[in-house]
């Protein structure tokens, strides 16, 4: 498996905004893209600081579904809200999987 940890910062006041993202993110989702799971975080200590956890089969089905054209119209709106929600570029940190527990 292969994760990627998202963090950025949000402006006051757009948790709605916030919210509609992750439901533009799941509306583009297409099938057997190998993603498996995808959590929203919000820090404890910082409400403006966000934190996305995507989790994959494998960091090669991550990368293609980048590229893939099917996500791309769903996309374009999710860009959008981002540009409204986002203050300031994400920055990414890629995971290798080595163990998983689930209780």
């Amino acid at each position: 498996m292969w994760a990627q940890i998202i963090k950025t910062r949000v402006k006051p006041g757009t948790d709605q905004e916030l919210m509609l993202l992750m439901d533009q993110f799941k509306a583009a989702e297409q099938p057997d893209t190998g993603l498996l799971r995808s959590s929203l975080l919000r820090d404890q200590s910082d409400p403006h600081l966000i934190y996305m956890i995507v989790v994959f089969e494998s960091e090669d089905k991550a990368r293609a579904r980048e590229a893939d054209p099917r996500r791309e119209p769903g996309l374009q709106a999710a860009r959008e809200t981002m540009a409204k929600v986002f203050d300031g570029p994400p920055e990414f940190v890629d995971l290798t999987v080595l163990a998983e527990n689930t209780f």
